[in-house]
């Protein structure tokens, strides 16, 4: 019979997880082409590259029960969007507003610039 062994203790203590290279950010509006929520189009709300997740409004809406801290503040149940994995995601074309893929792209000023795979369109960052 094998020992058992915890992940826990297998980690190097004192060491972060690796951050991921995520092809969108913040504000980029995406078409979700995996899992239950294919098809539908949203706003990037949040981005975690620690686990490789991101939270589109309308997407993956969960319901949440809510305790009121306060006595001015509500109880109830609430529906906020939960995160969804990356790659189950695509960046929208600016052009045609189909889902394209990204490549990076070096100004002459030296700066980053996102351009879509199918049009050539740069795709600007929403700040």
């Amino acid at each position: 019979m094998r020992t058992l062994v915890y992940r826990k203790s297998r980690r190097v203590r004192g060491t972060e997880p690796p951050r991921h290279k995520l092809h969108v950010a913040k504000g980029d509006t995406v078409r979700v082409i995996r899992g239950e929520s294919r098809g539908r189009e949203g706003k990037v709300l949040e981005v975690d590259p620690k686990r490789f997740r991101v939270v589109v409004e309308g997407v993956n809406v969960v319901k949440k029960h809510k305790r009121a801290t306060t006595a001015q503040s509500e109880s109830g149940i609430i529906e906020i969007p939960a995160a969804i994995a990356a790659s189950n995601v695509m960046l929208l074309d600016p052009k045609s507003g189909e889902p394209t893929r990204v490549r990076r792209h070096r100004d002459k000023d030296g700066s980053v610039v996102r351009v879509a795979v199918k049009s050539g369109q740069p795709i600007p960052r929403v700040r």
